[in-house]
């Protein structure tokens, strides 16, 4: 997974009931745009984030899949 600044981070539930989160990346530590990321989420809260193989991300504007 590879991403840049104002992409969007979207998590799926990995479990039944567990909801989906959204978010954008504020911050990429690597050159190569590999994790981790710093995200806020939609709620305004920030955090270092590992994506799972759940996740995917978005370019801003876009739907397409990266």
């Amino acid at each position: 997974m590879k991403a840049k600044v104002g992409d969007r981070l979207i998590m799926e539930g990995a479990h039944v009931g567990e909801a989906r989160r959204v978010g954008v990346v504020m911050e990429v530590r690597h050159e190569d745009g590999t994790p981790p990321y710093l995200v806020r989420w939609e709620d305004d809260h920030e955090g270092l984030v590992f994506p799972g193989p759940d996740s995917h991300i978005e370019e801003p504007g876009n739907n397409r899949q990266r």
